[in-house]
């Protein structure tokens, strides 16, 4: 085997001990990560390398500079530590890290809670022809379906047929007229008009029309012929097509959807979201980004932060940024309200709307603003998640009142964090929640 294919081999064994997805999302370093490239750390496997053999450097005896005298200091070789140019040890090497799409986040972090989102189209961005399914009365000659008018008149043949000859004869019977052989006919099962038999009994002669003696005689001296066995006796020299028959060939018009989803991230900055709280909500909401983006076809986020008052920012702001104001968690509602109907349409968009905070907030805002805002504002989920590391506040009542609000509701989901063990739980609260319809 080369070196290259022991390269290759060293490579998937570090990718298959890669730091578990759910440990990685609980305590993993999610900031070396990008939104559109996930960064899961490989536990310990090195790629093979060349090293210098540290007993071939030098040292006393080897006659570098001359034999030392006794007592001498024997000088470490310089490249004992690795840290020369070129020496092994100085280069990070790219094994260190596992890298996925958001894409395959979603997929492993399905099968990791057993959830599978089924992302929902909603903008149509394309109308595609389809296979020619789709038949109307009128059209383009080009679009004529031949074949099933051919089928028509076909029928028609079929229905229409039988054997003039034997009814001619029938014409031909003693004391016979038009009504007596019509009536007959009717008796066969045979479907001639009265006036083709008016017509043929006024073109024979006198002598011929009392030919047979009874149509008895008739009956058993001439053979009557079906129409299957003049068919394939004879073929069909003419099919009796009509203008009703007529059917033009449309392609079924599909309709092809983006699948396309506005994401809301909502947090509080006000004093008393300290540091360990900020660190929570990041460890929650980034994931919940990823996995977004990997199950729809383009994705956009929005963020929000919000003390008393609120402001949209950058999502390299977003975690970090901390205010020594008051709360008023409407403020950001208010703001998301305006930004989703000026440029996310419910109509074209599917809207995620995720907040978080320590649940507090100033009083009656909760009842009074923001629980009407978000029945008002369409979404396919709204969330809301509570970090406090230390237990509940007093006043700490926002996720509370929430659950009790929307507790039949299947579109709103309450999930709380103490600690970094609670967020793959918190996680799986907030995609499970989703309806399976969602209604534009």
């Amino acid at each position: 085997m080369g070196l290259r294919e022991d390269l290759d081999r060293f490579r998937e064994v570090g990718e298959e001990r890669r730091q578990d997805l759910a440990e990685f999302i609980q305590y993993g370093d999610l900031g070396s990560s990008r939104q559109d490239t996930i960064r899961v750390p490989i536990k310990i496997v090195d790629l093979p390398a060349f090293e210098y053999d540290q007993r071939d450097v030098g040292g006393v005896g080897q006659g570098q500079g001359g034999t030392p005298e006794i007592g001498q200091p024997v000088d470490a070789p310089a490249d004992a530590d690795g840290d020369d140019d070129g020496q092994p040890g100085q280069e990070g090497g790219e094994h260190d890290y596992y890298e996925m799409d958001p894409e395959e986040f979603a997929q492993e972090l399905d099968e990791r809670l057993g959830l599978d989102l089924e992302p929902k189209g909603k903008q149509v961005v394309e109308e595609l022809e389809g296979e020619f399914t789709d038949v109307t009365r009128t059209g383009p000659s080009s679009t004529l379906d031949f074949e099933r008018l051919f089928k028509e008149g076909l029928k028609r043949k079929l229905s229409m047929d039988f054997d003039r000859d034997y009814v001619r004869e029938a014409l031909r019977v003693e004391g016979w007229g038009p009504a007596t052989v019509f009536e007959w006919a009717r008796d066969q099962r045979l479907p001639v008009s009265r006036a083709w038999i008016d017509e043929e009994y006024a073109s024979l002669d006198d002598a011929a029309k009392d030919y047979w003696p009874s149509i008895e005689a008739m009956e058993q001296e001439v053979e009557r012929v079906d129409t299957a066995q003049r068919i394939r006796r004879e073929g069909v020299r003419e099919i009796p097509f009509r203008p009703e028959d007529e059917r033009y060939r449309y392609p079924e018009i599909i309709e092809e959807k983006e699948r396309n989803v506005v994401v809301v991230n909502i947090r509080d900055v006000s004093g008393s979201m300290r540091m360990k709280k900020r660190e929570l909500v990041e460890r929650t909401f980034t994931p919940l980004d990823w996995y977004l983006q990997g199950k729809y076809d383009h994705a956009e986020f929005v963020y929000v932060v919000h003390d008393a008052e609120a402001w949209e920012v950058e999502r390299e702001d977003f975690f970090g940024i901390r205010s020594g104001g008051g709360t008023r968690i409407s403020s950001a509602y208010d703001l998301v309200a305006e930004k989703l109907d000026a440029e996310y349409p419910w109509s074209e968009w599917n809207r995620y709307v995720f907040a978080a905070g320590d649940s507090e907030n100033s009083s009656n805002d909760t009842e009074q603003r923001v629980i009407p805002l978000m029945e008002r504002i369409d979404a396919n989920l709204h969330a809301y998640v509570e970090t406090q590391p230390s237990g509940n506040a007093i006043n700490a009542t926002h996720a509370e009142e929430l659950e009790r609000q929307f507790r039949e509701e299947g579109d709103v989901a309450v999930a709380y964090v103490n600690d970094e063990a609670d967020v793959l739980s918190a996680i799986e609260t907030v995609l499970s929640s989703e309806p399976a319809e969602v209604e534009a």
